[in-house]
């Protein structure tokens, strides 16, 4: 299959994340839900990833993001899957569960159902986390995503290595 400009783009984002976190000799780990461990996959097509990235968690389910990332039942049912909360829990969570000191968490509703009237399609939370002095420092944002499922997606991987490289230049 041929690759589009969006790819391209993708790509080149994902080398950008790579070369920053190798010169920093620093790891990365993911925590992707909506996504489905595509930014996983885009950072490990990268020769020589494994110098810089340490683990992806797929927690498609509530129960994976409780397993693997120890997200509260009790956050999930009060604020559901796609919230704040549990981004900011799924990013510490990535952190605590490996050896990185910088991580991502996504979570969102990539559609086309699973919306409600608070939650539509395309609404998708971001957590990134860093590791300083000891300490778990995360960030959350939200967006509204238009398109298909696979133009969410893609935007939501976009935003996330974006994300990362804003991180990585802020320390």
């Amino acid at each position: 299959m041929q690759q589009g400009p969006d790819d391209a783009r993708l790509d080149a984002v994902a080398s950008q994340v790579g070369d920053a976190l190798h010169a920093r000799h620093a790891m990365l780990t993911t925590a992707e839900s909506c996504t489905g461990g595509w930014v996983a996959k885009i950072l490990t097509d990268i020769p020589g990833s494994s110098a810089w990235f340490d683990r992806g968690f797929v927690t498609y389910t509530n129960q994976s993001k409780q397993d693997m990332l120890g997200v509260g039942a009790d956050m999930l049912a009060q604020h559901g899957a796609v919230s704040e909360g549990v981004v900011d829990a799924m990013a510490r969570g990535a952190l605590q569960a490996s050896q990185a000191r910088f991580s991502l968490a996504i979570t969102g509703i990539a559609g086309p159902g699973g919306a409600t009237s608070d939650k539509p399609v395309g609404l998708v939370w971001f957590g990134w986390g860093r590791q300083t002095n000891g300490q778990s420092l995360i960030r959350t944002a939200r967006h509204l995503f238009v398109g298909d499922r696979d133009a969410v997606r893609r935007q939501a991987v976009q935003t996330a290595l974006t994300g990362v490289l804003d991180d990585l230049a802020a320390g």
